[in-house]
């Protein structure tokens, strides 16, 4: 993820010298899917083959360890080095082109052009563009849509009747007015009064939407991503990494900082953010709060003296509380590699990357995303129950576990019903708590 962007940089300046073809080893057995590794080549707007080594063929015979991994092949088909890890671009970039500068002196660059059609260029646009997180409130009567390969944000009614389009559509870090901001893949949002909270996750930002204003400033971030863990430090100046949802307690906004495998908390008035959850070390280890291993948050809600949040690379629902001399604990989860679909009391259940949670009513919402299923957990018991989804990626709409999602990332509870952003499906979904249905919105003019 923090790769891609850096790569297609370079992609882009060596585009006459260097091929660049993607791997796919999954570890999640949704991930494995040829139709799914097809949905995040256009979601991560990848401009390169990728071949999916769903049998870890190529990851065996190349002795790779870890995502991700860098093979450097040169022009008579030699093994040049291997990189493990995220990488310095600027390093990268003299490196390739010391390489170049070699193999050109010795006649063995062939600059003629490869060419192939991209996915995206087989599809046709629709009003949203894998949207990520939804929240939606029924006191007024609003629905925000984070439309993320749309760089934009959706504003509605309940009814799906649009209200604002927030965002030029562009990708970008630009503040202002909404047709001229600019957001690049938000994600997670939250939603007080006219104010609009967004984790613009590859802008390694938060933003702040004003709905009675019309505009955008950025509260958090630089705009690159932090090149090592952060102690901490005043917003506007302090890089961050991937944030992906967001969840408001008081007069402290916290983050689900999945490159980071943190949380973080980013006081609204003095402007001022630091860690709040998390030493950085990606792993499932409960503890004090600080101490604690965390691996990718992406989802993030608050009851005021809790936070609840899928840390979605251990395939886990935990806790941490607002405290600071608190805990982080456990509610579903095991390790890095115990994953599954298996409904029951915490500790036996399984669940496969969640990635969005809600609170409603004394229970916990969640999207089971790589199950392609809605579940939600009781609290008082940490009982785990299937409520919506058949578990295979499919849209249609229907009853309990007759209904289908693909991928479903974002959810928010309002009343009896349950806005869901299922993200490879395009679209958001209605869901029945009570009556048990499933139906798809129409956002309308």
């Amino acid at each position: 993820m923090h790769a891609i962007p850096q790569l297609a940089e370079l992609e882009a300046k060596y585009r006459d010298e260097v091929v660049v073809i993607g791997v796919h080893s999954a570890k999640f057995t949704q991930e494995k899917s040829l139709d799914n590794v097809r949905q995040a080549v256009l979601r991560y707007d990848i401009n390169h083959p990728v071949a999916n080594d769903s049998g870890f063929e190529v990851w065996r015979r190349w002795g790779v360890r870890a995502w991700p991994t860098f093979m450097f092949i040169g022009p008579e088909g030699t093994v040049l080095g291997k990189h493990e890890g995220e990488f310095d671009k600027d390093a990268l970039d003299r490196a390739i082109a010391g390489l170049i500068g070699d193999f050109d002196a010795r006649g063995l660059i062939d600059r003629t052009p490869i060419q192939f059609t991209l996915e995206r260029d087989k599809m046709s646009d629709g009003p949203l563009s894998f949207p990520g997180k939804v929240v939606a409130d029924r006191e007024s009567d609003t629905l925000v849509v984070a439309d993320s390969n749309h760089n934009r944000l959706v504003v509605a009614g309940l009814d799906g009747r649009v209200r604002a389009i927030v965002g030029s559509g562009a990708a970008g870090l630009t503040d202002g007015d909404f047709a001229s901001a600019r957001f690049r893949d938000p994600q997670g949002l939250a939603l007080s009064g006219d104010q609009i909270y967004v984790a613009d996750t590859k802008n390694h930002a938060i933003r702040r939407v004003n709905l009675s204003q019309g505009n955008v400033v950025t509260l958090a971030g630089t705009g690159q991503p932090a090149p090592r863990f952060n102690r901490g430090g005043p917003a506007r100046s302090t890089p961050i990494k991937s944030p992906w949802d967001v969840a408001l307690c008081d007069a402290n906004l916290y983050i689900a900082m999945a490159g980071f495998h943190q949380i973080w908390r980013l006081d609204l008035a003095s402007g001022f953010m630091v860690p709040h959850a998390g030493s950085g070390r990606e792993n499932i280890v409960d503890g004090p709060l600080l101490s604690a291993q965390l691996a990718q948050p992406s989802g993030i809600v608050s009851d005021g003296s809790k936070l609840y949040f899928a840390d979605s690379e251990t395939s886990a629902i935990r806790t941490a509380d607002v405290d600071e001399a608190g805990f982080v604990s456990t509610i579903v989860g095991e390790d890095l590699f115990s994953f599954g679909d298996l409904d029951g009391p915490g500790k036996s259940a399984r669940l496969q990357h969640p990635i969005g949670v809600d609170l409603a009513g004394g229970f916990l919402y969640l999207t089971d995303t790589y199950n392609n299923r809605i579940k939600r957990i009781e609290l008082v018991t940490g009982e785990v129950t299937t409520l919506f989804g058949t578990g295979q990626p499919g849209l249609e709409d229907g009853y309990g576990k007759g209904a289908g999602f693909h991928e479903p990332g974002g959810l928010s509870v309002a009343g009896d019903l349950i806005f869901i952003a299922d993200t490879n499906n395009h679209v958001i979904r209605v869901a029945d708590i009570v009556g048990g249905s499933v139906s798809t919105l129409a956002l309308m003019p």
